[in-house]
């Protein structure tokens, strides 16, 4: 599912460095999060549920204690 046609507000992950180097951009509509790559940005989104983000977001902080 790419979000076709909806005026997304993507934002830069707090970790990029402003260089120009490798950054993701998050973008969120009413069921979905939106990640891309921000050197591509015309390029492939990853694509996730609200469920599914929670859950990738869950899983990454446990993994990280």
């Amino acid at each position: 599912m790419r979000a076709e046609g909806l005026a997304l507000r993507w934002r830069k992950s707090s970790r990029s460095d402003g260089t120009g180097g490798e950054c993701v951009e998050l973008a969120v509509t009413s069921d979905a999060l939106l990640v891309r790559d921000s050197k591509d940005p015309e390029g492939p989104q990853l694509t996730f549920t609200r469920a599914a983000a929670r859950a990738l977001i869950v899983q990454l902080r446990e993994e990280s204690r």
